[in-house]
C-alpha cells in the first residue's frame, strides 16, 4: 500500500521527524510504500473559499495556481494519509491549516447549489504530533478538531500518536519515545491489513512523560 506522510514541520530533523522515523520503519517492512511531502518547501496559498471548486465533481478544481494540485493527486491516489505536525498554538502548523482548508473545499462537493460527493471518502488517516505540553493538553484541540474533519469528509480517522518534549535542553527521542511510534505503526498496520477498527489516540501516560 502506498503511505502518503505530509510534514507540517518547518525542521528536516526536528522531534516530529524522529518521531516519524520508527512508525516509516514498521510500515516499510510490512510492505508498505511511504512517500513524504514536505510543506514548508511547496508554496500554499490560503483558501479563499471562492467555491469554484464545486463545479466539476471530478477534479480538485481549485483557480489558484500553486502546488496544492500535486499535494491533491497524491492525497486522492495514496492508501493511507499521515498528517505529521509540532503543535503551535494548541493547532497545526500553518501549511498544515492551508491544506487542510484547500481540501476540505476541494475533496468534499458539499458547498455548490447541490451536494455532491467526498471524493476521498473511506480514506485511512492518523497523526503523528509533538508538543511541549503534556499531550492530553498540548495536542488534544488538534485531535479533536480532526475527529470532525474526518467525520465530515467521511474519512476513517485511525488515531493520533503524541509525544512531549520537555525543553530545548533535554533530548526529545528515547527508547520510549520509539517503542511507542512502532507500536503505533503495527497498529495501523493491522487496521489497514485487517480492516480492525480504529482506536483511541495513542497518548502516552502521565508517568512517562
Amino acid at each position: 500500500m502506498d503511505v502518503l506522510i505530509l510534514m507540517g514541520s518547518p525542521r528536516q530533523a526536528g522531534n516530529t521527524a524522529r518521531s516519524l522515523e520508527p512508525v516509516q520503519e514498521v510500515l516499510r517492512a510490512q510492505g508498505h510504500r511511504c512517500r513524504t511531502v514536505r510543506l514548508y518547501e511547496k508554496e500554499l496559498r490560503g483558501c479563499t473559499a471562492c467555491r469554484t471548486c464545486q463545479k466539476d465533481w471530478s477534479v480538485f478544481g481549485c483557480p489558484q495556481h500553486d502546488d496544492m494540485q500535486e499535494i491533491f493527486d497524491l492525497v486522492l491516489s495514496c492508501d493511507l494519509l499521515i498528517l505529521a505536525t509540532p503543535i503551535y498554538s494548541w493547532y497545526c502548523t500553518p501549511p498544515m491549516k492551508a491544506v487542510l482548508d484547500r481540501l476540505v473545499y476541494g475533496m468534499n462537493k458539499y458547498y455548490g447549489g447541490e451536494k455532491g460527493p467526498a471524493l476521498w471518502a473511506g480514506k485511512p488517516v492518523a497523526l503523528v504530533s509533538t508538543c511541549g505540553y503534556r499531550p492530553e493538553k498540548g495536542a488534544d484541540l488538534w485531535e479533536e478538531g480532526m475527529r470532525r474533519y474526518c467525520k465530515h469528509s467521511q474519512l476513517r480517522y485511525l488515531g493520533m500518536l503524541a509525544e512531549r518534549h520537555l525543553g530545548y535542553d533535554t533530548v526529545f527521542m528515547d527508547w520510549e519515545k520509539a517503542e511507542r511510534a512502532a507500536h503505533f505503526a503495527a497498529g495501523l498496520c493491522r487496521k489497514l491489513d485487517g480492516g480492525e477498527p480504529a482506536a483511541p489516540s495513542h497518548i502516552p501516560d502521565p508517568g512517562h512523560i
